[in-house]
């Protein structure tokens, strides 16, 4: 798969282009990856998948000194997703160099000046400064400069529609299972452990402090399963906050591995919430921590070893 960055980014070759965020790259952007790849075969041309950073939101939260959506999964993660999927292109744009181009900039030098054949595109896909292109602009403009669209439809769980902010909710809520369903698969953080302040291994606790590049939607003590990077899965418990009690500030994931013993700095886990313990809460006194992660350990052992049992009867 190619990576390229910016809108100087050069094509060489005709491409099917489909444009989003594809943040969680949950079950909806799938199918809409699946129906443009139908169409890319039809035509024997690669598939090009248009991203944009920071994500639209993100950017218009930063310029109003508003706190953004948290992401479901940072770059990293959503270009290793995208790539599992078969996607032959992933086309990076950095959004505050498109905020200011009309929809006719946007269509002539974005889409009709890099050999864009067709598109896939949301039914609710706006572009252009002020939103104002759409899907009916877009088709008017393809008859002129040669390309031609299509939208993906609008997908479904049961009667909810499928969306990442729908993802969003049902993860600060604690609905893992809810939440898997839309994104295909389990929920999962995933970084690289990085040195701490040693401060649980000190109280008997050691843990692996994981570096993340976003803000997580949830937040809390949970049960969680981590996978090893040798690829083995062992249960642990994690906290995903800003560790109040030790006048933390910034949100960093910390987890407790059961039964494992080993270094693990500078390499990757993924870790998967499963149970939700208690949320975060700042403690008088570093004992009275001690004591309450104490509690907390055995509830997530307790919990998982329910859980882990049912999955394999």
């Amino acid at each position: 798969m190619q990576f390229v960055f910016g809108r100087h980014a050069e094509f060489r070759s005709p491409h099917v282009l489909t444009i989003g965020n594809f943040d969680g790259v949950h079950v909806g952007h799938q199918r809409v990856i699946r129906q443009a790849q139908q169409v890319a075969h039809q035509l024997s041309l690669p598939l090009t998948v248009v991203l944009f950073e920071p994500q639209p939101k993100e950017y218009f939260a930063g310029q109003n000194h508003q706190t953004p959506p948290a992401r479901l999964m940072s770059l990293k993660s959503k270009v290793a997703a995208l790539d599992a999927l078969g996607v032959d292109s992933i086309w990076c744009l950095k959004f505050s160099d498109i905020r200011p181009m009309t929809a006719d900039d946007f269509v002539s030098q974005l889409v009709a000046g890099k050999q864009v054949k067709h598109m896939v595109v949301g039914d609710d896909f706006r572009f252009g400064c002020d939103r104002q292109g759409d899907f009916s602009y877009l088709v008017q403009t393809g008859e002129h400069y040669g390309f031609t669209v299509e939208q993906s439809e609008t997908h479904r769980v049961g009667d909810e529609r499928i969306s990442s902010s729908r993802i969003r909710h049902l993860l600060k809520t604690h609905d893992f299972d809810g939440a898997a369903q839309m994104l295909g698969r389990p929920y999962t953080l995933c970084g690289r452990v990085i040195y701490g302040q040693q401060l649980g291994r000190k109280i008997g606790f050691p843990t692996a402090n994981i570096a993340l590049s976003n803000a997580p939607p949830l937040h809390g003590v949970f049960g969680c399963t981590v996978e090893l990077p040798d690829g083995q899965i062992v249960t642990g418990i994690a906290n995903i906050g800003s560790r109040p009690t030790v006048s933390g500030q910034k949100v960093s994931l910390e987890v407790h591995l059961h039964e494992f013993t080993g270094e693990l700095y500078g390499r990757t886990l993924i870790v998967t919430p499963r149970v939700f313990i208690r949320a975060e809460q700042k403690f008088e006194s570093i004992d009275a921590l001690t004591a309450q992660i104490r509690v907390d350990n055995a509830k997530a052992l307790e919990l998982l070893s329910v859980l882990t049992g049912s999955e394999t009867e």
